[in-house]
């Protein structure tokens, strides 16, 4: 029985010990916002790529009548971005949600408008702290109140919500989406 215990109090020291020489990595001082902001980055990365890997000759396409193009639905994604973000930012939308489904047409126009998307949206992400995401804002387009955490996160949502959309229709044409393709390398 002393044996037993002689044992366990030397365990428990070394695990002291061992727990003493390797400090925990420092944690954020802001953990929900960088995690947040990681969310985002992973949305736009998936997008970004879709944008990109798409042929243009398949940016017309779409399973059936009744939903949006390829670029459709990266042009909305866009749009909405912007709305999202301005939210966030409490300020107006600098482009209607329907802007770029109305204008760009080209894949190069489809590209820039994700990209510039992704660029006014990134400075709202990278500023965001703790404390900012409880802010109140107030949605474009209306009077009501809401926190900026629902904004940014309803935008991380609805970007993978359509991401969603564009691997249906890379498999649908035989393609590997990037987050698969990024999963098996």
């Amino acid at each position: 029985m002393r044996a037993i215990l002689t044992m366990a109090i030397g365990s428990i020291i070394l695990a002291g010990t061992a727990g003493a020489q390797t400090p925990p990595a420092p944690a954020s001082a802001n953990p929900i916002s960088q995690s947040i902001q990681n969310a985002w980055n992973g949305a736009k990365r998936n997008i970004v790529e879709s944008a990109d890997q798409m042929p243009e000759a398949k940016y017309g396409f779409k399973p059936v009548d009744t939903v949006k193009t390829f670029g459709e639905i990266l042009a909305h994604v866009a749009g909405a971005s912007y709305s999202y973000c301005a939210g966030a930012k409490g300020e107006a939308t600098p482009f209607e949600e329907d802007h770029f489904e109305k204008t760009a047409k080209t894949k190069a126009e489809i590209v820039k408008a994700v990209n510039d998307a992704m660029a006014y949206c990134d400075a709202v992400y990278s500023s965001l702290t703790d404390q900012s995401l409880a802010a109140m804002v107030s949605r474009p387009g209306g009077s009501r109140q809401v926190s900026r955490a629902s904004q940014v996160v309803g935008n991380i949502g609805h970007t993978n919500e359509h991401y969603g959309n564009l691997v249906t229709y890379f498999r649908l044409n035989g393609m590997v989406p990037p987050s698969t393709a990024r999963a098996s390398q």
